[in-house]
């Protein structure tokens, strides 16, 4: 393919593979510990960051970067203080950063919806460096580290939380690991697909093997592959018919979880019993 020898299409390739591998594998906790909301708190935290960098003429991808961490961070120490879901916190989050984003936006009604915070909310992979390689890379290696050294606690918690804590395993550092990734892997990824549309990617591969497997070994797996390989094609269908590439990858994304839902097995047994 000849617009594989041009560098900027060489990086896009290798930012797909990296960004749909940690989706599918941060997905896979975020499915099995429910805490869904978080995909919509961190890439509207992303957008109030980028707006804030606007507001105060400093870099928004840094800005979007710092603020989706920060809500990542505090949403779960603060749902156990306030004894609530982290669902809560979040559903609570995610209107509070679109209010904070319009606020900063109004500030500076000049900049309105500049390029720069347009790339953060729909993604631009062309504009990916060599600097954003090297932290997705760097990225890639800690969290499969730390799945791995932690894998047997995020199994338990995945099984059963409160079977887990009845084990022993003080669980609420592990939820919280999870969150942080799940906003750091999120923010990194954002030139992928922008911040509206990130959580796809979230969600999608895990749900789509999870209609074939429960085995979360399998799963695991499965999942990361399931992302790059979604995140690959919606690359190449973008190229072919000259299309926004994070619509591409989302939408290529949904059809393949909505081929695994009519194919499920699972789906299948849940029928049989009212014919």
């Amino acid at each position: 393919m000849i617009w594989l020898e041009f560098a900027i299409m060489q990086r896009a390739l290798i930012a797909c593979i990296f960004a749909g591998f940690l989706m599918g594998l941060i997905g896979v906790f975020v499915v099995r510990m429910r805490l869904s909301a978080i995909g919509y708190s961190m890439s509207h935290g992303a957008f109030a960051g980028a707006a804030l960098g606007v507001a105060t003429a400093t870099n928004p991808l840094v800005t979007g970067l710092l603020f989706a961490s920060g809500t990542a961070l505090v949403i779960g120490p603060i749902a156990d203080k306030a004894r609530l879901h982290a669902d809560t916190i979040t559903s609570i989050v995610f209107p509070l950063n679109m209010a904070l984003a319009f606020v900063f936006l109004t500030l500076t009604p000049e900049v309105g919806l500049s390029s720069q915070v347009a790339n953060v909310l729909w993604g631009s992979i062309i504009s990916m460096t060599n600097s954003d390689l090297l932290y997705l890379t760097t990225l890639f290696a800690v969290t499969l580290a730390v799945v791995y050294f932690v894998w047997k606690e995020l199994f338990a918690i995945m099984f059963n939380r409160k079977l887990a804590e009845a084990d022993g395993i003080n669980t609420k550092p592990f939820v919280y690991l999870i969150i942080f990734l799940a906003g750091v892997v999120i923010t990194f990824s954002l030139k992928l697909v922008g911040g509206l549309l990130i959580y796809a990617l979230l969600f999608n591969p895990a749900s789509t093997v999870l209609q074939f497997s429960e085995n979360m070994r399998k799963v695991v797996i499965a999942s990361p592959l399931v992302g790059m390989a979604t995140t690959v094609t919606g690359l190449v269908v973008s190229l072919f018919f000259d299309l926004p590439v994070g619509s591409c990858i989302v939408i290529v994304s949904t059809i393949v979880f909505v081929v695994a839902l009519l194919l499920s097995p699972k789906r299948k047994r849940k029928e049989e019993p009212k014919k």
